[in-house]
């Protein structure tokens, strides 16, 4: 029996790891969350200072909980929030796992710990060097170098998992926004963009993380993951609006003009996430692993769909 902890079970990735993990035989998951508890989560705050009640007996501690959402990055007083939750939690849960003889610390880092975009035929790799340019990414990054230099001689194995944007059931966000988009069929003046961009489906990201945890001997890497299929956000929208069984309606227009229009806005970080390219090669992963994403990018896609919860109300209302 492999006894796993999870923080921030209740959260979009670590309700669907903790869902998953459940099902195989021989994994035993305790989940924890600062905010909700009920018969299966441990309820106990990222800034709580002892964890050593549920990490006893614990054999792997899968660290998903962090502070996603980073408005307010000049306000000292959330940057100061940010680097307790995000760098300072994961390394004093890390600190007490080591100490109750925890084997495997699996820490759900970030791409944007490297950077948010890419150039033109270059994709960042596991050798790539870190270039944050937000509070989150850095506080990713900063939380990735204390935890290597925490657990740089202990018998506890540190995995990092770094994933991009990621989408699925339960999905919100800028990718909620798109696939609101998608449903409304709008036209839309996006059938020029040519930009590449890697994505992961919550499903391909859960089933690398549990091949982590039954990994059968030391495992101390980083790794990036991805669906392995770059997609341009014209890709993107018509792949939605199909699974909404609708007919993309996109309009060619200069992307140039449209980067011209958002900067005149303010709306610049947006136009750079929808016409920019943010490319990861996944090839180290899927060697050392021996490891490919089981589900493919558009039955990914039909699945978040099929899942969202308007298109189950519209369903629900039509049958």
């Amino acid at each position: 029996m492999v006894n796993v902890l999870i923080t921030g079970a209740t959260g979009f990735i670590g309700s669907a790891l903790k869902r998953e993990l459940e099902s195989h035989k021989g994994i035993y998951v305790i989940g924890t969350s600062q905010s909700k508890a009920n018969d299966s989560i441990v309820k106990i705050g990222l800034e709580d200072k002892n964890w050593n009640s549920v990490l006893q007996n614990v054999d792997v501690v899968i660290h998903c909980a962090a502070l996603a959402h980073v408005p307010l990055e000049n306000d000292i007083y959330f940057r100061e929030k940010v680097k307790s939750i995000n760098v300072l939690a994961p390394c004093d849960i890390a600190n007490q796992a080591k100490k109750n003889g925890v084997k495997r610390f699996i820490f759900l880092s970030s791409v944007k710990a490297l950077a948010d975009s890419t150039t033109n035929n270059f994709k960042l790799s596991v050798a790539s060097e870190y270039h944050p340019e937000d509070l989150y990414g850095e506080s990713k990054r900063d939380a990735e170098i204390a935890l290597k230099n925490e657990l740089s001689n202990s018998d506890m194995d540190l995995v990092i998992v770094r994933p991009p944007l990621v989408y699925g059931r339960g999905v919100k966000g800028n990718f909620r926004s798109l696939m609101k988009l998608a449903d409304r069929n709008i036209p839309l003046p996006f059938k020029s963009v040519s930009n590449r961009r890697s994505l992961v489906s919550v499903d391909n990201l859960v089933d690398l993380i549990v091949t982590c945890v039954k990994y059968p001997s030391s495992l101390n890497e980083t790794f990036l993951v991805s669906d392995d299929h770059d997609v341009s956000t014209k890709e993107l929208l018509e792949t939605l609006t199909q699974a909404y069984g609708k007919k993309p309606r996109l309009l060619p227009f200069p992307v140039s003009v449209m980067r011209v229009i958002a900067g005149l806005l303010g709306k610049k970080p947006v136009a750079d996430r929808l016409f920019g390219n943010l490319q990861l090669d996944i090839s180290y992963t899927k060697q050392t692993l021996n490891w490919q994403p089981p589900v493919p990018f558009e039955q990914a896609i039909r699945d978040c769909v099929k899942t969202d919860p308007d298109t189950l109300n519209q369903n629900n209302v039509t049958s």
